[in-house]
């Protein structure tokens, strides 16, 4: 048996609203994390990142999967959600979102994951980062291909052009599926939207989880990278982030410990 700490961060950064969500959800057995990254006018970025992490959750919950196929067709299930919603009020017929989950299963010791958008999933293993997924944008096809450095691609105007987000037909979505993994003890992911990778680098963020003891230090961390490479800006984006650390518990069996909740 595992356990986790988690701890969660949502700031709305230089603007007035919050269109980021997430959330997470656990058994003796699972746990579920979940992060958007909501777009759209009249308030349909925030209506479309929330119903998805909560439908996600919610179906995840009814049935967990088992891998990363199982969850994907749940991830199909909260899109039917969101475009459902759009067709009922016409103020929201533009809304989308990112979207990115994370699965642990506490008792085999494996984990799984889904993504679709621009919000990512970092892995970390003896404080190295071990994978993360790559975005569905017009920018990672241009860095894959050679035409854009990394650098080049972090300030690019076109950064957040987006190939596949939730609020598309499903014959149009992408949703990535990862293989599961084993994992162990000392392991630690994080779940963020590009408002913190935009001024995070993965280099930052590997720093940061080696200086921190826990996951809400790590998470604040980050929250202080991002506040000081946007100091100055005239506006930046909501950034959030859930951090899990993958622990061995003192009792043998499976705890979760909260260490850090910032609202959206």
């Amino acid at each position: 048996m595992l356990a986790v700490e988690i701890a969660l961060l949502s700031d709305p950064g230089g603007r007035s609203g919050n269109e980021d969500a997430c959330g997470h959800w656990h058994s003796e057995r699972h746990l579920c994390c979940v992060l958007a990254d909501g777009a759209g006018g009249h308030g349909g970025g925030d209506v479309a990142s929330r119903l998805v992490v909560q439908t996600l959750l919610g179906a995840f919950a009814d049935a967990p999967s088992a891998d990363g196929a199982a969850l994907a067709q749940l991830a199909q299930r909260a899109n039917e959600a969101l475009l459902a919603q759009r067709e009922s009020d016409a103020r929201l017929r533009d809304m989308h979102t990112t979207l990115v989950c994370l699965v642990i299963d506490f008792v085999a010791a494996r984990a799984h994951w889904v993504h679709a958008g621009d919000s990512r999933l970092y892995w970390f293993r003896a404080g190295r980062l071990r994978q993360r997924t790559l975005d569905h944008s017009l920018v990672q096809g241009l860095l894959q291909a050679g035409v854009l450095t990394p650098e080049q691609a972090r300030a690019h105007p076109r950064r957040s052009e987006l190939q596949s987000a939730l609020g598309t037909r499903a014959e149009d979505l992408r949703i990535d599926a990862a293989a599961t993994v084993e994992i162990e003890p000392g392991d630690a992911f994080l779940l963020c939207s590009d408002g913190l990778w935009e001024f995070i680098d993965d280099d930052a963020m590997q720093a940061a989880l080696a200086r921190s003891r826990t996951a809400g230090a790590w998470v604040a961390a980050l929250e202080q990278g991002v506040r000081e490479a946007a100091r100055g800006r005239a506006t930046h984006d909501n950034f959030s982030a859930l951090a899990v650390r993958v622990l061995a518990p003192d009792d043998g069996g499976t705890t979760i410990f909260q260490s850090a909740v910032a609202p959206g």
